[in-house]
């Protein structure tokens, strides 16, 4: 059992299988290594390619797979992509044939395409949308399509939906990501969409959202790539993803429709939208100037100062300027 394991309680999910799809690197890697030293059955997802999702290597999945067999663990590798219709239905399949069951999904795979919103091209954000947004419904739709029909054959077992999101469409305002923030948030809302749902077919279906993990999408970012002195736990491996993946996709885990924010040992509780401060007129429209004075009292947050503490604190009114300042410059860059 390597490193990236310990800490697991052995065969607490044996007998379960669970399909991870993005779980050739980062976080799907290390998720799906932790649910097979658990003792899930795992389908490893990959086609293995690169941050912008062009080209492919099957080796990628193919890698992880051996690296759980060789711990004593059970796996397949599957080079679909989630973003296909039918791939995504073989995979389930493939689950199925090959374990005989499926229990759990989680929906890892993303790519990345950062770029200001004047300079992305159409197919830069189809594409980015298409493997997180279109690929977390692909493959849920088509594992509560099987769960359903299994119901209907009076088999009715725990089952469970995972999605991955991000800080980046959920609390970040992050420049350059349009797509990207906006597929999270998408998935975000599918979350409590199909929690409601699936409930009747017992399936429970919660997200999770890494931030400040390393990863090839993260590595850029000034500091990630540094790992802690002195050998102690690191706050930034993708690892500290998976304890909480594996207790959502195991047997009689309560909790569905919920969004968690994973942040090295921390997990909060996200809320969305929510409604906060408000102005009220009774009888008749709002007037322009009404609401120029009106909205105007209401607490209302500037998305810079929003982003600025979520990348480090309070700046103040001058390091605000100065961070608004920075982010402008490189967004003119290129």
């Amino acid at each position: 059992m390597g490193n990236a394991e310990r800490g697991v309680a052995v065969g607490e999910l044996v007998g379960r299988t669970v399909l991870v799809t993005g779980a050739g690197r980062g976080i799907g890697r290390a998720e799906a290594r932790y649910l097979a030293a658990a003792g899930a059955n795992v389908v490893v997802n990959d086609p293995g390619v690169a941050i912008d999702g062009h080209g492919r290597d099957e080796g990628v999945a193919t890698a992880v797979v051996d690296e759980i067999r060789a711990a004593g663990g059970r796996a397949v590798a599957d080079t679909g992509s989630v973003a296909d219709w039918a791939d995504a239905e073989r995979m389930v399949a493939r689950a199925v044939e090959e374990f005989g069951d499926l229990h759990a999904v989680v929906n890892n795979a993303a790519i990345e395409v950062d770029k200001g919103l004047e300079r992305l091209d159409e197919a830069e954000f189809d594409d980015v949308v298409a493997v997180k947004l279109k690929g977390t419904f692909a493959v849920s739709r088509w594992a509560a399509r099987y769960w359903r029909g299994r119901v209907s054959d009076g088999v009715r077992a725990d089952r469970a939906i995972v999605n991955t999101a991000s800080g980046s469409g959920l609390l970040n305002p992050l420049p350059t990501q349009t797509n990207y923030a906006a597929a999270n948030a998408g998935v975000a809302a599918m979350t409590a969409v199909h929690a409601v749902e699936l409930r009747r077919l017992g399936v429970r279906v919660n997200c999770v959202s890494p931030s400040m993990v390393r990863t090839r999408l993260t590595t850029p970012v000034p500091g990630m790539a540094e790992a802690p002195s002195g050998g102690g736990p690191d706050p930034r491996d993708p690892v500290v993803v998976a304890p909480l993946v594996a207790y959502l996709v195991s047997d009689g885990c309560p909790l569905t429709g919920q969004v968690l924010s994973v942040r090295g040992g921390s997990i909060a509780v996200n809320h969305g939208w929510s409604r906060g401060a408000r102005v009220t007129k009774e009888g008749a429209l709002w007037t322009v100037p009404e609401l120029a004075e009106r909205l105007a009292e209401l607490p209302l947050e500037d998305p810079f100062d929003r982003l600025a503490t979520a990348l480090g604190g309070a700046l103040g009114v001058e390091g605000r300027d100065r961070f608004e300042a920075v982010v402008n410059a490189e967004l003119d860059k290129g």
